[in-house]
């Protein structure tokens, strides 16, 4: 039994040293620490205090800078493999469909290279974008051939966490065992694994959303937008005002996203992944999740500058809405 300490107890130390001694850290110990946790140098037990002790703080743009590098530095993907548009997925969705999958559909029959990426199963009761795609005669990628022939083919791909981090996909299950999500749901929204120059998340807390701005500033991602969304995902809700934060041109600032439905929507008794595909074919009227849709369309015609204007936005995007193939899927 040696008396020697762990290499990785000073990352917990720095944490949960009391209210005085405890402090966050660098973008370099956050770095160093994520290194450490994905190449499984740390103990079990190490690990799960290091995620507690983060959730009760509360991650710094420092140290999801940090993470983010790590991971990205363990990452795979072909430098030649690329996206326009990131799009980040892991709240999964419990009151409404995922309408936003429908808008990224839009978008990629627009010509915008669209990469989406997510976990599902970490949250009981939720229905994540991997759970439908099926119903589109999508798939998810298994590895990162199946991403380009994806995107080559359809516009869209989605990354499983685990094809970007085994690692990290793991831990993100562990909410089961913690009772509570952890920094790596947060860090993921942000890890843009295909260096998309522009880039959407959703957050379901108010102080997520300038905090993965500032660390999208730290690490250079010079174009994204956060939207506080239904559940957490990127999706505006039609019929409540919705809060965005923007990173344009490397400048940061919010903006408050007006309703277009003044009464508030009934959730629905029942979620059918399969009224998506219905309703893209015209086969079924939904109000509510075509405002949604096109709502959210509009948030990424700006994103993308291809609106000059929230207004111009959303009358681009009815027409894209109205315009789009019906018999694509």
């Amino acid at each position: 039994m040696t008396s020697q300490e762990h290499p990785f107890a000073p990352f917990v130390r720095i944490l949960g040293k009391g209210k005085k001694g405890s402090r966050s850290l660098t973008c370099d110990e956050a770095e160093q620490a994520m290194a450490m946790i994905l190449d499984r140098q740390v103990e079990p037990e190490q690990l799960g205090a290091f995620l507690m002790l983060l959730r009760v703080k509360e991650e710094s743009p420092e140290e999801l800078s940090g993470f983010i590098t790590a991971v990205r530095a363990r990452m795979s993907a072909p430098v030649t493999l690329q996206a326009d548009l990131d799009w980040s997925t892991y709240a999964g969705k419990k009151r409404q469909l995922p309408w936003f999958f429908l808008a990224a559909l839009v978008l990629a029959e627009q010509g915008v290279r669209v990469c989406m990426h997510g976990a599902r199963g970490h949250t009981p009761g939720r229905l994540y974008i991997e759970d439908l795609l099926g119903n589109f005669g999508l798939k998810g990628s298994k590895n990162w051939l199946d991403a380009a022939l994806d995107l080559d083919e359809t516009g869209l791909c989605y990354l499983p966490l685990v094809l970007i981090n085994a690692e990290l996909a793991r831990i993100i299950n562990l909410r089961r065992v913690l009772g509570l999500r952890s920094p790596v749901h947060t860090l993921s929204r942000l890890l843009n694994p295909l260096n998309a120059r522009f880039r959407i998340d959703g957050v379901f807390h108010p102080a997520y959303g300038p905090m993965h701005q500032q660390t999208a500033l730290l690490l250079g991602q010079d174009n994204s937008v956060t939207i506080r969304g239904d559940g957490g995902e990127a999706e505006i809700r039609p019929d409540a005002d919705c809060s965005l934060q923007w990173v344009r041109a490397g400048k940061y600032f919010n903006q408050d996203w007006p309703r277009v439905q003044s009464q508030r929507h009934i959730r629905p008794d029942h979620l059918d992944s399969r009224d998506l595909l219905r309703v893209w074919r015209g086969q079924l009227q939904q109000p509510y999740g075509e405002a949604a849709v096109c709502e959210t369309l509009a948030v990424c015609l700006c994103l993308l500058q291809r609106a000059e204007s929230m207004d111009n936005a959303r009358e681009l995007a009815q027409v894209l809405w109205q315009q789009r193939d019906k018999t694509r899927f």
